[in-house]
């Protein structure tokens, strides 16, 4: 099974060939989900006693189950946040799987760590971080938060010397916070006092400080964390960085920037200004597969002081002894393990398309890249205003355009959505805000285009046609 034979080279040229052409569609098919029932009697059982064999299930991958999926980097796919890797990025994901390489200790993997850290370190400077700033890329966002968080308790128990370490500890949020910051608070069995967000739904210096000027002293005691977004996920603003790392530094508790999706814009001058205060944080996380061009799964995990995440993180086994004590004593963060400075242990090289991406485009390709998809979310904010129909109900902080179409029932949102999907043209899912369900658009892909959007515009001035009985 293990030994390469004439088969396996077949099969190898037939999935490069495939994967070839997918990176060179411009645009690629959209595609659509199709049903349970549809699927099973299309494709049947694949894994078997005796194997289908590769012909068959390369054949089923290419003819069923990848046109059942909604291909992520279609200009059209607007809706979560989309992904639009690089050729160079894909193209070397390709790399790391056909590498054989383990990067959770410089040990096993320092080529590919060394690698990984130079595109940590950028994403550090565009923050402003110091020169013992580092981390490790994670899985996504929701592995991020939980791994800044539970550094931010680590430490905050460490300096109460004990006093603390039964105590159910309490994080500070906004209301726009993603979910994963309750998510992780629940894995954890913290607290999280959630902070009224304004009517643009920005976490703001008053309302920050009235939540935590409203804290029962022993309450106050259990805070270990406050969390600010750089980008929610819904709305797409920036809360005020600023006023939460003052509340962070007033209550001596960590401060942690969740900038999952947003926080790439961090390379864009033309909105550099709306992350003021980044740079005082304690931790920071964007994921390159949202707004940085890499592709599934990659979540940057960047400490101020790689030494909080080591501490609160290292797994101590007798076969991992030899993994610790190596560094260089004057810069040890140089050569820190990944694996020590976050929930994981093992790890693939999920960083290393992010860098060669880096590394064959530059740094400015990436600020251009950014800049086109901040002009193409203004210009759609543009047409929406001109339309009598719709309505835009926030000026765009980044790159996520929210409005209503005037007159629709949730129904009608449903409706036109699914048309829009299953007739190729695009993919945007109502969302809602305040209750009412409203349309959104997350534009992340610089092939998406102004006329991408007038097109989608365009077919909602008609109702949807009435639901099949």
């Amino acid at each position: 099974m293990h030994t390469p034979d004439a088969a396996m080279s077949r099969l190898a040229r037939l999935a490069l060939t495939y994967s070839f052409e997918r990176i060179h569609m411009d645009p690629p098919p959209l595609d659509a989900p199709i049903s349970y029932d549809e699927m099973h009697r299309r494709v049947g059982e694949t894994v078997t006693a005796d194997g289908i064999g590769g012909d068959e299930a390369l054949r089923l991958f290419m003819n069923v189950l990848a046109p059942a999926c909604i291909s992520v980097d279609h200009p059209a796919f607007l809706s979560f946040v989309p992904g639009a890797p690089t050729e160079a990025s894909v193209i070397f994901d390709m790399v790391v799987s056909a590498s054989g390489i383990y990067t959770g200790s410089w040990l096993e993997g320092a080529g590919a760590v060394y690698a990984e850290n130079q595109a940590l370190r950028w994403i550090a400077d565009l923050a402003g971080f110091p020169e013992s700033a580092g981390g490790a890329f994670v899985s996504g966002g929701t592995a991020g938060n939980l791994s800044a968080l539970i550094a931010a308790r680590h430490r905050w128990r460490e300096r109460a010397d004990g006093r603390a370490d039964r105590w159910r500890g309490l994080v500070v949020a906004s209301e726009g916070a993603h979910s994963s910051v309750k998510q992780a608070a629940r894995a954890m069995d913290a607290d999280v006092v959630t902070v009224e967000a304004d009517e643009t739904g920005r976490l703001t210096a008053e309302r920050l400080r009235t939540a935590v000027d409203g804290l029962h002293p022993d309450d106050r005691a259990r805070v270990f964390a406050v969390v600010a977004t750089g980008g929610t996920t819904n709305l797409g603003v920036v809360d005020d960085l600023t006023a939460a790392a003052d509340i962070a530094g007033e209550l001596d508790v960590w401060f942690h920037v969740d900038g999952a999706y947003g926080a790439a814009a961090l390379c864009a001058p033309s909105v550099r200004h709306l992350f003021v205060g980044v740079e005082r944080a304690d931790s920071l996380i964007v994921d390159p597969h949202k707004w940085l061009f890499a592709p599934y799964d990659s979540c940057a995990l960047v400490y101020r002081n790689i030494h909080d995440g080591r501490r609160a993180h290292t797994q101590h086994a007798e076969y991992l002894d030899v993994l610790h004590g190596g560094e260089d004593p004057d810069r040890p963060w140089l050569e820190m393990n990944p694996a020590d400075v976050a929930h994981h242990l093992s790890r693939r090289a999920r960083g290393l398309p992010l860098w060669f991406s880096l590394a064959t485009h530059g740094t400015r390709a990436y600020s251009e890249a950014m800049e086109i998809t901040l002009d193409v979310t203004r210009d759609g904010a543009d047409e929406i205003r001109r339309r009598p129909y719709l309505q835009l109900l926030l000026e765009p902080d980044l790159s996520i355009l929210v409005f209503r179409r005037l007159g629709w029932t949730p129904d009608q949102y449903r409706r036109w959505s699914d048309e829009q999907l299953h007739a190729g043209r695009s993919f945007v899912v109502p969302s809602s805000w305040k209750g009412e369900t409203v349309l959104r658009f997350c534009i992340v892909n610089p092939r998406t285009t102004r006329e991408h959007l007038v097109t989608i515009l365009d077919s909602l001035a008609a109702d949807p046609a009435p639901a099949v009985r």
